[in-house]
């Protein structure tokens, strides 16, 4: 895609198993010459997926929306592409690219084009469960930090119990209902268990601003100069 953003004034991108429907293309350049730098094929509906394909894709795509994340409902990878919008994909310094979520945040005019999606006539599908498992949480790891902030709120909940844990020891040893070591023991543990777990979170947060830096991604993107 990147190779001939140079030769062409856009490109059409599409799956190699011809499911997607070649026949909007036509309406995808118009909405081009309209001044549309992205144009998304959104499927009409899903009925030629089975039950759990249906309800995990709306799953997932609530998900991504939830946690901040701008994806196109029903998209896959057909779409039209600006000459502009490549330039801007090409700032991109990540390996593994989440198109999905990349385009949508760039900012260029969109535009959505609906197509029925035909049925598989030869061959299987190359994304079992898998691999659209290890594709979904491709998408939520390249957007969001959100998995190693939701183990930091788990420890600061550990934390808490830990404290509470702490105070019914101390409570039982002044009862003198505990075995000599018992209560010096118990929090010897918590204290060193919520301080290991404390320090995660906070590696966690540091880890995820690395993260961020080490994609360099564009601060942003300048669609024309006037």
């Amino acid at each position: 895609m990147l190779e001939i953003r140079g030769e062409v004034d856009c490109l059409v991108s599409m799956d190699a198993d011809l499911q997607d429907d070649i026949g909007v293309i036509p309406t995808m350049l118009e909405r081009f010459a309209e001044g549309c730098d992205i144009v998304y094929g959104v499927r009409e509906d899903r009925r030629s997926d089975s039950f759990f394909k249906r309800s995990t894709a709306g799953f997932f795509y609530a998900l991504m929306k939830r946690i901040g994340v701008r994806t196109v409902p029903q998209h896959a990878d057909y779409r039209l592409v600006s000459r502009a919008a490549l330039d801007a994909l090409a700032q991109y310094g990540e390996t593994n690219l989440f198109l999905r979520g990349i385009f949508p945040s760039m900012g260029f005019r969109s535009a959505h084009v609906a197509y029925a999606r035909k049925e598989r006539q030869h061959g299987e599908s190359k994304y079992p469960l898998r691999r659209m498992l290890a594709f979904a949480w491709q998408g939520i790891t390249s957007f969001s930090s959100m998995p190693l902030r939701l183990a930091g709120l788990c420890s600061l909940g550990a934390l808490f119990l830990a404290l509470v844990q702490t105070f019914l020891a101390l409570l039982t040893w002044a009862r003198g209902e505990t075995v000599s070591g018992w209560t010096s023991l118990m929090i010897a543990v918590l204290f060193l268990g919520s301080v290991q777990l404390f320090c995660l979170t906070l590696i966690g947060e540091y880890l995820a601003k690395i993260y961020a830096e080490v994609k360099r991604r564009p601060r942003y993107i300048v669609e024309k100069k006037l």
